[in-house]
């Protein structure tokens, strides 16, 4: 009976999972030693060549570089937003919670593309809702093309990104602080703990194994953020705003050559299980138990 189960219940699965997601993934690895253009029928093994290429792109270390930005500011930035707003809905227990709750999390109901598209408009040099506020109170010297400036262009994007990825956070942290006892919370606000002592020295702790998944997750978006990014500002003005998702995606579909942008793609897949078992290792502590 045991068997029967295994045979009818978790095999096709996995087998749909191997054809679906893992193939694709080898298939990647085996296009990224040709020279395929992605639409002739032909191509040639050039071995290791497009990654001997790649170290020498610096438009790749562009972009990476700003994945690199990402990956510290997008977790750390997003993390601390969402402990903070989550300790004063939930611990603190701010009038109007469950509306905060609501608000914080409406980003997570739109779609990535809404998202890029509502900014595109309220960055808009003319018409955008940011230069009408900077106008509106007499600050008129600060009002730009925000997205077309070099100096601000990547900025704005990891605004968006934290922005439509903190609310997520907040109530996930919200729901793990509603574990907590609030026998420990009253304890430390009768030896006198103010909010921020009360955060670091009880909720964090509590809440390690919540963060560090967080953490993850946070890394592995800023790793990508391709689809933000695309929308937003496609990478530019002149590459400043690049990120290696985007490299990947023009090199495949933009200039045609499909076996160098699965290289690309191989070193992201990499990348990316290093950062995570990086960042698992970095944070690992003990339990701590209630």
């Amino acid at each position: 009976m045991r068997r029967l189960f295994i045979v009818t219940f978790l095999i096709p699965p996995i087998l749909l999972y191997g054809l679906f997601v893992v193939s694709p993934y080898a298939q990647a690895f085996q296009i990224a030693g040709t020279n395929w253009s992605g639409l002739s029928p032909t191509f040639e093994f050039v071995g290791l060549d497009n990654f001997r290429r790649l170290l020498g792109d610096g438009y790749f270390w562009n972009a990476l570089s700003h994945n690199g930005l990402l990956l510290v500011i997008l977790p750390v930035v997003t993390i601390l937003l969402g402990l903070f707003f989550a300790s004063m809905i939930t611990v603190h227990g701010v009038r109007g919670a469950g509306l905060y709750r609501v608000v914080f999390f409406f980003p997570q109901v739109l779609s990535v593309a809404i998202i890029g598209v509502l900014w595109k408009e309220m960055y808009a040099p003319h018409t955008g809702m940011i230069n009408g506020l900077l106008r509106g109170v007499g600050l008129d010297g600060l009002a730009m093309a925000w997205l077309g400036d070099p100096r601000f262009a990547f900025w704005c994007v990891l605004t968006v990104l934290i922005w439509m990825n903190v609310g997520f956070y907040v109530v996930l942290f919200s729901a793990a602080m509603q574990a907590i006892p609030r026998e420990l919370y009253e304890a430390a606000a009768l030896d006198g703990a103010d909010r921020l002592t009360t955060l670091v020295r009880i909720t964090v702790p509590l809440l390690w194994d919540t963060i560090q998944v967080a953490w993850v997750y946070l890394a592995i978006i800023a790793i990508d953020g391709f689809a933000i990014v695309q929308i937003l500002t496609d990478g530019g003005p002149s590459s400043s705003s690049d990120v290696v998702g985007l490299r990947l995606y023009k090199t495949a579909f933009g200039d045609g050559q499909f076996g160098y942008a699965s290289a690309i793609g191989v070193a992201m897949f990499f990348l990316t299980l290093t950062v995570a078992a990086m960042f698992l290792q970095v944070t690992r502590r003990e339990r701590v138990e209630l």
